[in-house]
């Protein structure tokens, strides 16, 4: 589940592509993703069945779970996969970039865990989620499993009904978009009232919808789950709980075989166990750093640095910046209440990104005063020494103290009128650096009427 700000970003809220962002992004509202070894963990915990599985570090350890933990000596070898452990969907399609093919591998040989581990750790793979790659610092080792069927579960919050939604298809281990596209009536929906909670009646519902046999031990197991399932994304302040497959065994068992798990960042005072296992290294580090000073950002594709207090007014900003031809490099929401070392935090993020060529800064003072937003930039210019030119676009509050203390900086940024006059001139800017590549603040922009 990602936040509301980078789901919206990706629904086509504003056209812009998020293909920078290393790793799944955290917006207005962050939500903590964790590796598939700790979601499996947590499911242990809370009575849901996966394959036997153990994480290691290094090949060697690897190798030693292979043949002593997975296996028994003296008996015949049990096939075991092998899995890189990274923040991103479609690992098994993707390559590293030490040329290796697959974040996804079967072992069937002593030896053969260590050999592939070597060629995964300390490597960045790179998926269709994360095109920059992403590092792998552990692989799992999981049981084999034979799957009668493979199924589709998840819980998450939905918007429309106001609570939880459980849905599930028959058809697993393939993208549920594409089942959606293909075969829309193989997808089954469940709202859930949180008043009342999971109901036998909406389990067995489910466990029948998604190709169980009623009556069937496997039918039973399945409802046990889904109940244990939604006890777990209560009881851990889930966002979403993603299984693909759930499989069916030939001896009857239901069994979670991947899965995807959220956690409302709001919550992390009650799940400190949880947020303590947040793997920084899978993150966009602008992001993390942005977070330790409560400020709302999302790394992006294109050219323009925006700074603005909102989402809204964000997601607005970025739309008209593509309007008038440009393309925005970040979501930044500084929010309603940022004092002068948050503005300067936000200021140094957007100044040492290398793909920024101009800054769009956009800032409607209610609550945030605009003399606030004015000493931010002034003092960030002054203690990190900005280096890309500035077009600024304020309005409310104190907005002529604000307009006096830009005009009297000895660094040269560019007052707009009105937000279209303030996105035509940043992606003019923006333009004539693309084009000079070594032009200087404080130089003069011929032909923007400046």
């Amino acid at each position: 589940m990602i936040s509301s700000a980078a789901s919206f970003l990706r629904r086509g809220g504003a056209s812009v592509n998020v293909s920078r962002v290393a790793a799944p992004a955290m917006g207005a509202v962050r939500n903590l993703n964790v590796h598939e070894y700790i979601s499996m963990e947590i499911m242990n915990q809370h009575g849901i069945s996966t394959p036997k599985c153990f994480v290691a570090s290094t090949p060697e350890e690897a190798d030693h779970i292979f043949s002593t933990m997975m296996n028994k000596p003296g008996q015949p070898l049990k096939d075991v996969v092998i899995k890189a452990q990274v923040l991103s969907g479609g690992r098994g399609l993707g390559t590293f970039k030490n040329g290796f093919k697959g974040g996804v591998h079967m072992v069937t040989r002593d030896g053969q865990a260590g050999q592939l581990a070597s060629k995964m750790l300390g490597q960045e793979l790179v998926t269709k989620q994360a095109p920059n790659g992403i590092l792998c610092n552990k692989v799992l080792l999981m049981e084999r499993m034979y799957m009668r069927n493979e199924m589709y579960l998840s819980l998450l919050m939905d918007r429309a009904s106001g609570g939880p939604l459980l849905v599930g298809s028959p058809v697993g281990g393939t993208s549920i978009e594409d089942v959606a596209k293909t075969n829309p009536e193989l997808i089954f929906t469940e709202p859930i009232d949180i008043n009342v909670g999971m109901t036998p009646e909406i389990a067995n519902r489910m466990a029948s919808n998604i190709g169980l046999q009623e009556g069937s031990e496997s039918h039973k197991k399945a409802v046990t789950l889904i109940t244990n399932l939604y006890e777990m994304f209560l009881g851990c302040d889930c966002t979403q709980v993603e299984v693909n497959p759930l499989a069916e065994t030939p001896e009857g068992d239901v069994v979670v075989c991947d899965a995807k798990v959220n956690f409302d960042d709001n919550a992390e005072y009650r799940q400190k166990n949880i947020f303590e296992r947040r793997d920084f290294s899978q993150e966009d580090p602008r992001e993390v750093e942005a977070s330790k000073y409560d400020l709302n950002y999302i790394g992006l594709d294109g050219n323009i640095g925006c700074m603005v207090n909102g989402a809204g007014l964000a997601m607005s900003t970025m739309d008209i910046i593509q309007l008038k031809g440009g393309s925005p490099a970040n979501f930044l929401d500084v929010g309603g209440g940022a004092n002068e070392k948050q503005v300067q935090k936000a200021f140094e993020l957007l100044n040492s990104d290398e793909a920024v060529q101009a800054i769009l800064v956009n800032i409607f003072g209610g609550i945030m005063r605009c003399d606030v937003i004015a000493n931010g930039i002034i003092n960030a210019a002054q203690e990190i020494g900005m280096k890309k030119p500035l077009v600024i676009r304020l309005q409310g509050t104190n907005v002529e103290e604000a307009k006096k203390l830009i005009e009297a900086c000895p660094f040269h940024m560019i007052l707009a009128k009105d937000l279209e006059d303030a996105a035509e001139k940043a992606v003019g800017v923006a333009e004539i650096v693309k084009q000079a590549k070594n032009i200087q603040v404080g130089l003069k922009f011929e032909g923007l009427g400046l």
